[in-house]
């Protein structure tokens, strides 16, 4: 399990686990400790991502119940 501090109040907790036919990445987006945005992304093989857990951390952040304006900004910090 490894956490990203995104913002002073906003983390993401990412996790990877095996599957049948590969492996998954799956994030939490924290606000203030409480959940606020999930998702799950299954691999074959690898992934082609700047750093680990970029993908998973991206679609947590578009599933998430935060404003428009946060998540532009949570996106720009996790794309640098």
């Amino acid at each position: 399990m490894k956490t990203f501090q995104l913002t002073e109040n906003i983390q993401a907790v990412a996790d990877y686990g095996k599957t049948r036919n590969g492996f998954k990445h799956e994030a939490t987006i924290l606000k203030n400790g409480s959940e606020v945005g999930f998702a799950k992304v299954n691999y074959l093989n690898r992934t082609w991502e700047a750093y680990e857990y970029q993908t998973a951390i991206k679609k947590a952040i578009d599933n998430s119940t935060l404003s428009a304006e946060e998540k532009k900004k949570l996106t720009e910090i996790i794309n640098r």
